[in-house]
């Protein structure tokens, strides 16, 4: 990019603090973007990032410090103002009506209850303009209902340039999207940087991070404590700097496979809409093991993740859990036969938003003792066993009675982690455990699921992340439309092979070898 001037800065964040409750979120917090500019927010979960940003987007309102938007004063806990001075935020959770048109929701709010009518081909044309010019191919007259999450990402980017914007925060823009999708919205971004559009870029992931940005602020305990031009870094630097030491993953060993715990034979699921159901797939889950599971998003990793959670059962095949079938598969069956779950959607499955931490740590176990006796609820156990999570696994709160809707995505995720590991379960179904997580989090959870493993017990890591299903698995299954590939020993394929069965090129092969 240009050198920078004073003239060219776009947004200007100066003493920026806010408190909740006991906790300092952001503090005494400073920060310039330039036009044309991408800067790296970086920080650990709950280093004041995402509260950064919906202070400046106006959905929190800073307890002191002032907002300027090219050159202007932004006033304060107003989303509407922020939209008109031209900043757009995409969220880490999409904020999409499922059963409403891609144009219905790009256009929604835009008019004011004054108008007299909805042109609505006036927008269809823009909308497929935008679409052309920043590449972000999707059908105006589609139910979001029916995207993929890549489609629904371009949705919400078409939605902030829809409405001229300027600015663009993006949270968390890759945590659901495949490496292809992600490599389509970085060609997005770079084009629309290079017709002046200035980003700040918030995300964990450090090669994106040195891919996409010029420049990175990060974070900690919610202070400025590094900025500086990506070209002076690395990501190993970065890494140590957001969590103030040296950062290095987990040493992998190799498993020692015991019995299998959980046997599939032959299981078929029905499909669900667009979503394939599993297609007679066959899978052990051995003790002592951890068993990868690859594919790209949407090929039935859900309905696995459904069938071993007690949420369906099979419709067709077999489910033996140390070789016996099960009598009324159900979660709560799958509970009490030692199944934990961290679940794909931390927001929707995972957790109660409105429950505290208390509540949503125990929230598979509250009838069990030692938080409950004959209906009779036992608070002061359930407290400590909260207070004990939050120590174990560096849950940043103020304290086991706050909501769980006011932690960061990824203090929720490791909320989660610590409730199913400090059960001692013997079947983990890790779905997507990472997702969202800081460099250091994403280590210690590698960390407790080796050690789960080593103590016996048996882990199904499913993740889109190629890279974390090598580095973990002892062997590793790729799905693709509901069929299971054979399982490939730690070591024995590359990426480029495992991407073949991915792309669902290595079962027709089989097919004609059989």
């Amino acid at each position: 990019m240009p050198e920078q001037t004073e003239a060219q800065v776009v947004l200007r964040l100066d003493q920026i603090t806010k408190t909740f409750g006991a906790l300092t979120a952001n503090n005494a917090v400073s920060l310039a973007l330039h036009k044309g500019e991408v800067i790296a927010l970086l920080g650990e979960n709950g280093a004041g990032k995402t509260t950064l940003m919906n202070i400046l987007f106006g959905q929190y309102t800073a307890d002191s410090g002032t907002v300027e938007v090219f050159g202007k004063p932004l006033p304060p806990g107003n989303p509407r103002a922020a939209l008109e001075a031209g900043v757009g935020m995409v969220h880490q959770h999409f904020t999409l009506a499922e059963n409403m048109t891609v144009l219905e929701n790009v256009a929604l709010g835009t008019q004011g209850l004054g108008a007299w009518r909805f042109d609505a081909r006036a927008a269809r044309a823009r909308i497929l303009a935008l679409s052309s010019d920043f590449k972000l191919a999707v059908d105006p007259d589609a139910r979001v209902g029916t995207l993929t999450v890549g489609e629904r990402q371009r949705v919400e980017i078409l939605k902030a340039l829809y409405r001229e914007a300027r600015i663009l925060i993006l949270d968390e823009p890759t945590a659901v999207l495949t490496p292809q999708e992600t490599d389509d919205l970085f060609e997005t971004l770079r084009k629309a940087v290079a017709l002046g559009l200035s980003i700040i870029f918030i995300s964990h992931k450090l090669h994106e991070v040195m891919a996409i940005s010029n420049r990175v602020v990060i974070l900690r305990h919610g202070k400025v404590v590094h900025e500086g031009p990506i070209g002076e870094t690395d990501k190993r630097d970065l890494a140590a700097r957001m969590v103030g030491s040296e950062v290095s993953a987990p040493k992998v060993e190799p498993g020692t496979p015991g019995p299998a715990m959980l046997s599939l034979k032959a299981v078929s699921t029905p499909d669900r809409g667009a979503a394939p159901g599993l297609k007679a797939l066959d899978l052990d889950l051995f003790a002592g093991q951890i068993t990868g599971l690859a594919g790209v998003s949407g090929n039935g990793q859900a309905a696995l993740a459904d069938l071993i959670g007690g949420m369906q059962g099979p419709s067709a095949g077999a489910l033996h859990l140390k070789g016996i079938a099960p009598q009324g598969w159900s979660p709560r069956t799958a509970v009490h036969a030692g199944i934990a779950r961290i679940p794909e959607d931390r927001h929707k499955t995972g957790t109660i938003a409105d429950f505290d931490l208390t509540e949503n740590a125990i929230l598979e176990r509250y009838t069990d003792a030692p938080f409950s006796y004959k209906g009779w609820m036992y608070w002061r156990a359930a407290q400590d066993f909260a207070r004990s999570v939050i120590e174990r696994y560096d849950v940043r709160c103020p304290g086991p009675g706050t909501r769980i809707r006011l932690l960061s995505g990824g203090n929720m995720q490791k909320l989660i982690l610590g409730r199913v590991l400090e059960g001692a379960p013997e079947i983990i179904l890790a779905n997507q455990p990472v997702r969202g997580l800081d460099i250091g989090a994403v280590n210690y959870v590698h960390s407790q699921l080796l050690a789960a493993r080593d103590r016996g017990a048996a882990v199904l890591l499913i993740s889109e992340d190629l890279d974390e299903i090598m580095a973990l698995s002892d062997v590793i299954h790729v799905i693709s439309e509901g069929r299971l590939s054979p399982p490939f020993a730690r070591g024995t394929m590359s990426p480029t092979e495992l991407g073949v069965w991915m792309a669902g090129q290595g079962f027709e092969e089989m097919a004609h070898a059989s």
